[in-house]
């Protein structure tokens, strides 16, 4: 088994040595292109992310830091915990993570998991489904985009589907194996290491900081998260020239290709070739974004696997409904 791995590791080395070999190559034969897309993505970095994220980025720090967001959630906690068995901290994270959009949830629980204010399990459950394209910038970038005249069917859709899979995840299935368990179930036993949740052990919460030390450090921690983001930004929109030598190949291909690796510029090149592709891909968000969730998260025991495996069952759920829609009309 450990030749098996290690022949695996070995083969996986070679495999992204010769990737970035192909990319240096590139790079040097399209000197012009490259500079076309890196500027694109720090174009889209700059004019998009940086007026939209970095002032959430900064107020959202600075509640944490204080100690706010229990007091913020008040009014709305009392329904988020009867719908997803939410902490306050929980209700706070599922309420900024749908308002202010993507990676906002995933930076907010990153945070909120470190400060020792949310326990692994709840986190875990998160991260699942509060980490997805925002509001603003769907009605505001997407809809004019891809020219859509009635965007309330897709924008239920779009949000619709996350928050009935939280309500899944963090309401449904912990009851029905909390009933597996008592009533021993053959199927689940008792005994089985899998099946047995131990309380995640979390840090006491950090008391809160003066409000100086508080939008200081939230200032510092924002632009070091927003710088972070515009280097993903730049990186997979130059790796769009890894498909400049195949041309030829279909061009339903190529811009599902643009789409993958960055959402934003995908929908800028393919918005009026993959109308239903895009609405679909959305949830996903491509691997600009899996790779900005991993940034905010790397400093916490949470898993991106996990929630890369999550973010498809919800990209597979949308595809279900846009085909249901299609079959009834």
């Amino acid at each position: 088994m450990k030749i098996f791995h290690k022949w695996i590791d070995t083969l996986y080395q070679i495999l992204f040595t010769l990737i970035s070999l192909y990319l240096i190559y590139l790079l040097l034969r399209y000197p012009s292109l490259s500079l076309k897309y890196a500027s694109t993505g720090l174009m889209l970095w700059f004019q998009k992310m940086i007026p939209t994220l970095l002032p959430f980025m900064i107020l959202s720090g600075i509640m944490i830091r204080m100690n706010l967001t229990e007091k913020f959630v008040r009014f709305a906690h009392p329904l988020l915990h009867r719908l997803y068995a939410t902490s306050p901290n929980g209700s706070y994270t599922i309420l900024m993570g749908l308002l202010c959009g993507f990676p906002m949830g995933a930076r907010i629980i990153g945070e909120l998991c470190q400060a020792g204010k949310l326990d692994r399990e709840e986190s875990s459950q998160l991260l699942a489904f509060c980490n997805n394209i925002g509001p603003i910038y769907f009605l505001s970038y997407v809809v004019p985009s891809l020219s859509i005249d009635k965007p309330l069917l897709p924008f239920a859709i779009m949000y619709g589907i996350p928050l009935l899979y939280g309500i899944l995840i963090m309401r449904i299935l912990p009851s029905v194996q909390s009933t597996l368990h008592r009533i021993g179930s053959p199927l689940i036993p008792a005994s089985d290491p899998i099946t047995v949740i131990a309380p995640s052990p979390t840090r006491s919460p950090s008391c809160p900081m003066p409000l100086l030390a508080a939008i200081d450090s939230s200032v510092l921690s924002g632009l070091v998260g927003i710088a972070k983001l515009g280097g993903y930004m730049v990186f997979f929109n130059l790796l769009n020239i890894l498909f400049v030598p195949f041309q030829n190949l279909n061009k339903t291909f190529l811009y599902l290709s643009n789409c993958l690796l960055e959402i934003t510029s995908g929908i800028d090149r393919g918005s009026h070739h993959l109308f239903i592709s895009i609405l679909i891909l959305l949830p996903f968000g491509g691997l600009s974004c899996i790779a900005q969730t991993y940034g905010m998260i790397q400093h916490t025991d949470l898993s991106i696997r996990s929630y890369l495996l999550h973010k498809i069952l919800q990209t597979a759920l949308t595809t279900l409904c846009y085909l249901l829609i299609m079959l009834i009309h």
